[in-house]
């Protein structure tokens, strides 16, 4: 024993072909708890492919899922049900039930998959709403909310299922300039708190203060990985040429 502790997530030479195009080649990652992987990578990379074949929404060609060294099989459907109960996912729509209020879709998995009481799940959404600074806006419907209050609505929603890892699928490009702060200050406090996250994104001033790891996507496959002092140092690197080219842009 080195006293080294093993990763939380695990994802092991995962490929995945769409429409006759591979989209993943042999992608490769392990998270540890309390760590935050960011994938950055040219539109097309192929990293909402990979966050998706994670929690398979996309089911993998090849290559395996670990969870807490337990080996995911993806043609088992209750272990498939409770993987995802421990996996959570933010999409870069949303993705809220438009019928229901905030409160109703944050309780609502608590009481299908965890069979909570409607009290108990009620009150376990209006204490994640209240963690994302929505304490006040259970009653209000998505059509009522902000892109940025929906999009902390569904990061309760992934909290409150008490999961094991988060991955973010690019979780501010859906959102006007003026409210991507208020997404990233939640995301920033939940990796304070030490949430095990994998999040692709564009947001290169967060993520080189915040990430853990950073993954360079490139047709399909993780082409560099390190730190970030390590690829946004002096010398060249893909990921620091990306990342100068988006500085431009902006």
């Amino acid at each position: 024993m080195n006293g080294i502790e093993p990763p939380v997530l695990q994802v092991e030479g995962v490929c995945k072909r769409l429409g006759g195009k591979a989209v993943l080649e042999d992608c490769s990652i392990s998270v540890r708890r309390g760590e935050l992987k960011v994938l950055i990578g040219p539109s097309g990379a192929g990293k909402s492919t990979l966050l998706h074949c994670i929690n398979c929404l996309v089911v993998p060609d090849k290559g395996d899922i670990l969870l807490e060294g337990e080996r995911l099989d993806t043609r088992d459907k209750a272990a498939l049900c409770a993987f995802r109960t421990r996996v959570g996912m933010i999409f870069q729509d949303f993705n809220l039930f438009d019928h229901l209020s905030a409160l109703d879709n944050v309780a609502i998995a608590l009481r299908k998959v965890r069979g909570m009481s409607r009290d108990d799940a009620a009150a376990r959404a209006r204490e994640e709403l209240e963690k994302v600074g929505l304490g006040g806006r259970g009653g209000h419907y998505p059509a009522e909310l902000s892109g940025g209050q929906k999009q902390r609505v569904a990061i309760a929603r992934a909290l409150a299922m008490d999961p094991r890892v988060i991955l973010l699928d690019e979780p501010t490009s859906a959102l006007d300039p003026e409210l991507v702060g208020e997404v990233l200050s939640v995301i920033r406090a939940l990796a304070k708190d030490g949430m095990t996250m994998v999040m692709a994104t564009h947001q290169m001033d967060f993520a080189r203060a915040l990430a853990t790891e950073l993954l360079f996507m490139e047709h399909g496959r993780i082409i560099e990985q390190g730190t970030p002092e390590e690829l946004l140092a002096d010398e060249t690197t893909r990921t620091r040429d990306f990342c100068q080219r988006l500085g431009e842009l902006g």
